[in-house]
């Protein structure tokens, strides 16, 4: 297993790190049991103490595990919270970094990833007094449990319909006339499906005579895996892939950036990963909802159940699409937003 350890000054360095390297130079092996929490040099009784939980992507994958870690330091910066975060390095690390967490007295532990549903549900037992949050997933027989869940389906609408419209108008360089898009998932569940079955509907209702590739790796870290699914859609014709795969994803943009084909980012803005390639990102407000519950357990207003995070204020959204895409299409596919926040449009969460 991996630790690693903050200071308040370091954060915003450390994070430049995570994302400009993609290496793990601010972790180092250890133990669980050596997990020690940070901020501050002093600590009273009143100190907020947060544990972060990754799931086995790790704060590398450019997604939703970075994401929480952003939350996390930004919470130690405005509201003085000392915080601690392990990486598990498999599915076993689960429990044991949790309880690790919840057996030092810290104020609320954060599950990363629904992957570690079984886990909180047992340690959240266990340990009655301490706070959790699971993200992307849902949690609701424990009276200690905050689940953040995301209206993702959403997001992938509008990155779909963006999609769609381009390859209609074949309006960007190095776009086929075929009219064939690829989609790879890293697992058949719902936090990927919402966003797959979102950018499904967007990418048909625009484009009703175009098609969508749809494979799934069963991985979320293995980049050479997700390089070949890649390479496989794009053999068949599809110019546009939609990886939502974590750090598999990964491997597939790096596919498609050699191919000198597009991509659409997912959970976070991924354009610095390939510029000139990435059209657009679906993103996830998971920084945000880490932010308010770690707020909520300092202002002793922590509720159990769950939390539902979508367009209105901004908890899912897509990012400024790359220089390139004509202002007439993103300006439909705002309006295209507005619509779904009014109820014109309902998004389906079924995969097609």
């Amino acid at each position: 297993m991996k630790k690693i350890t903050v200071t308040v000054a370091s954060a915003l360095a450390v994070m430049s790190l995570v994302v400009g390297c993609g290496t793990n130079s601010t972790t180092h092996s250890g133990n669980t049991s050596g997990v020690n929490s940070v901020g501050n040099a002093s600590t009273t009784a009143n100190t907020v103490k947060v544990g972060l939980v990754t799931d086995t992507g790790g704060l590398n994958d450019n997604g939703f595990n970075h994401l929480a870690y952003v939350g996390v330091t930004t919470a130690q910066q405005k509201l003085g919270i000392q915080s601690s975060v392990v990486q598990s390095q498999s599915e076993s690390d689960y429990v044991p970094n949790l309880s690790k967490y919840a057996s030092q007295g810290y104020s609320l532990v954060i599950a990363v990833g629904y992957l570690m549903h079984d886990a909180v549900e047992q340690v959240a037992q266990q340990y009655p007094k301490t706070h959790f949050m699971i993200i992307d997933d849902t949690i609701t027989d424990r009276p200690n449990v905050t689940s953040a869940v995301f209206d993702s389906q959403d997001a992938g609408y509008l990155a779909g319909a963006m999609a769609g419209l381009l390859e209609k108008g074949n309006t960007l360089s190095n776009l086929n006339k075929q009219n064939i898009v690829g989609v790879i998932g890293g697992q058949s569940a719902p936090p990927v499906n919402n966003y797959i079955a979102g950018f499904q509907q967007g990418f048909k209702q625009e484009d009703p005579s175009g098609k969508v590739l749809l494979s799934y790796t069963n991985s979320f870290t293995d980049q050479s895996l997700g390089s070949q699914y890649a390479q496989n859609q794009l053999s068949q014709g599809a110019d546009i892939i939609f990886p939502v795969a974590g750090g598999c994803g990964q491997g597939a943009i790096s596919a498609v950036k050699a191919a000198n084909k597009y991509a659409i980012g997912v959970d976070t803005n991924q354009s610095y990963l390939a510029p000139q390639n990435i059209i657009t990102s679906a993103t996830k407000g998971v920084d945000t909802s880490v932010f308010d519950v770690i707020q909520s357990v300092k202002n002793n207003t922590f509720k159990s159940g769950v939390q539902t995070f979508g367009l209105k204020g901004n908890g899912v959204g897509i990012t400024p699409a790359m220089k390139g895409v004509p202002q007439s299409v993103v300006n439909e596919v705002n309006q295209l937003k507005q619509n779904i926040v009014s109820g014109k449009i309902q998004v389906s969460t079924k995969v097609q």
